[in-house]
């Protein structure tokens, strides 16, 4: 892709690409070049920084008392190897790995740490699977799939449901508080003799396995999506390749995003590791009462790199737009912006553009990507100023992309080094994931920004699982409906389901935004419908015009799949539980919106 001229070159990437274009219509796009060298393991990395800059923080989380409490490389070593030893000692390795139940924290990136050091695999698992779920169904079935040696949850009376749901003999737990008679506490493994992971730590090879990281399981229970050494430094040399700023200027990062989710997980946390930087742990989050905690943070800590999901942009370019000090504060240091989970607003692009602008005085790349857990997950990257939002990029150096037909898309395959071998336990489900030819089937489907010049990107064009056809036969893209149409709402839609199959026409189920819920029913009902008539006058067919919809009054629920931790919507758990409410859509105009 071509740099912006705002850019420096030495910023970012500036790719050139070699295709293979096949008779059936299938294009084989990759980047000319191999990918940079690379150490091979992540202790590579922690012994590196350790050594070279031993007092440079490497995570820092807020105490109790309001301060920073922090870790440096030099502690993190030192502690990894104690904790590693008594993990050891405990029993765990290869076939019996770490189960963390508890979010993100210091003892948490500790844990995980001493694990890769030992080559000892852990699986950081979804709190909300204790916290929130009900009948702990899909804990219950990550632990008969992995059978973890130990259990660490930060506090033991908060998870009690949980551990009693699948405690079994031989599993310990680990506990930072409340760790009862029978329970490991946190502070005993720092004081385990290191030698034993000295000993470990010369046997982790690039293919040992480092985690196993979840899917959401919104179809059946959570597949664990095997992450090795291997993988994950590849994925970070494709990073480093991409955003050249990190060989240069070690990144800071504030970051609520959870670690069970491969985006903080594996590409943020991983990113601030590999490339000697400092890692904030946010304890805010994107939503009602969580947000202040957010604000606070990022007017101490001026990053060089910030995520967010578009539910959290939202949120944040308020607090930027009024606050100016604020606003200096976080882009002072700031080469880019980054958004995933979900598509972005076009309003809320734009009005985070011209804040950028106005405070800094140049553009500041605001950007996307498209990856998955399966590849680890950074693939496919954006680096290049764009007027609209969604422009996912081009494939990262190493990865060979596929493009093939299906269904009047073009449906997006990948085969490289950063790819995982497959789900633990899962042979078959491993086998139905990749294609003759070994490449991984995303299950996304891609739009070219140019079918002339594919180096300009592109967009995407929704699951292929998701979409479907209307009774006139007319394939629906699902994803671009609805991303049109929670733009042309104007901030009173925070999310929509798409409706229709074997319909005449479009339908949406509505997810209101905290700005439309402030209003009164009939005034809400009268800007929806001028909203919907407005974008049903510019749709270009029936496939693309949603000329019905209803008001969704429940919150999507985690425990049916309808909705991730990040705050994605499943389109097809929502239209599959939703039978009800879909059908009043098409026979009853009592409630629903017409355009």
């Amino acid at each position: 892709m071509n740099k912006h001229s705002s850019h420096p070159t030495e910023q970012f990437w500036n790719p050139s690409f070699e295709y293979e274009n096949r008779d059936d219509g299938t294009v084989i796009m990759r980047q000319k070049g191999n990918l940079p060298e690379h150490l091979p393991r992540l202790a590579d990395y922690l012994d590196k920084w350790a050594e070279a800059t031993p007092d440079q923080t490497w995570i820092a989380r807020r105490g109790k008392n309001g301060e920073w409490d922090r870790v440096s490389y030099s502690d993190a070593r030192e502690k990894a190897k104690h904790i590693g030893s008594a993990l050891l000692s405990m029993g765990l390795g290869a076939d019996r790995p770490l189960l963390i139940m508890s979010g993100n924290s210091l003892e948490h990136a500790l844990l995980g740490a001493a694990c890769f050091y030992t080559g000892i695999p852990y699986a950081p698992v979804s709190p909300a699977y204790s916290l929130v779920s009900k009948d702990h169904a899909k804990l219950k079935d990550i632990a008969a799939n992995l059978q973890p040696g130990a259990l660490f949850v930060e506090d033991r009376n908060a998870y009690s449901k949980a551990l009693a749901a699948i405690a079994a003999e031989g599993r310990q737990v680990i506990a930072l508080e409340n760790a009862d008679a029978g329970t490991v506490p946190f502070a005993e493994l720092l004081s385990q003799d290191p030698a034993a992971a000295d000993a470990a730590r010369a046997n982790v090879a690039a293919d040992t396995v480092v985690k196993y990281l979840f899917t959401s399981g919104s179809t059946g229970s959570p597949k664990a999506v095997i992450n090795t050494n291997r993988m994950i430094c590849a994925m970070q040399a494709m990073v480093r390749d991409c955003y050249r700023f990190l060989e240069h200027t070690p990144p800071v990062v504030l970051d609520w995003a959870p670690w069970n989710h491969t985006a903080a997980g594996n590409k943020v946390s991983y990113l601030v590791m590999t490339n000697g930087g400092t890692y904030y742990i946010d304890d805010g989050k994107p939503a009602p009462g969580k947000i202040d905690e957010t604000i606070r943070n990022l007017r101490e800590i001026s990053c060089t790199w910030y995520f967010n999901v578009p539910v959290g942009w939202d949120r944040l370019v308020d607090e930027l737009e009024r606050d100016e000090a604020l606003a200096r504060t976080f882009f002072a240091q700031l080469s880019m912006m980054f958004y995933a989970g979900a598509g972005m607003a076009q309003l809320t692009w734009d009005r985070l553009r011209a804040v950028g602008r106005k405070t800094t005085g140049r553009e500041v790349l605001l950007a996307s990507s498209l990856g998955a857990t399966e590849t680890a997950p950074f693939a496919l990257a954006c680096t290049e100023v764009q007027d609209r939002s969604g422009n996912v990029g081009v494939p990262a150096k190493g990865l060979s992309m596929k493009l093939v037909p299906n269904g009047g898309k073009l449906e997006l395959r990948l085969k490289g080094p950063s790819i995982t071998p497959g789900y633990y336990g899962d042979p078959a489900k491993t086998a139905e994931a990749f294609d003759e030819e070994g490449y991984y089937q995303m299950g996304d489907a891609l739009r070219p920004a140019d079918p002339e010049d594919f180096s300009k990107g592109f967009f995407f064009d929704g699951r292929v699982a998701e979409n479907f056809k209307l009774n006139t036969g007319t394939w629906v893209a699902v994803g671009a409906v609805r991303a049109n149409l929670v733009d042309a709402m104007d901030g009173l839609v925070r999310d929509a389901v798409i409706v229709g199959e074997n319909e005449a026409e479009l339908g949406a189920l509505l997810l209101l935004s905290d700005q439309a819920g402030r209003k009164e029913r009939a005034e809400l009902n009268t800007l929806l419908l001028d909203k919907l008539g407005a974008a049903a006058k510019v749709s270009t067919g029936s496939a693309t015009r949603v000329s019905r919809a209803l008001i969704l009054d429940s919150d999507p629920s985690f425990d049916k799949g309808e909705i991730t931790e990040k705050g994605s919507l499943n389109q097809r758990a929502l239209r599959a539980n939703h039978a009800d409410l879909i059908a009043r859509l098409y026979s009853s105009e009592a409630e629903v919106l017409r355009a």
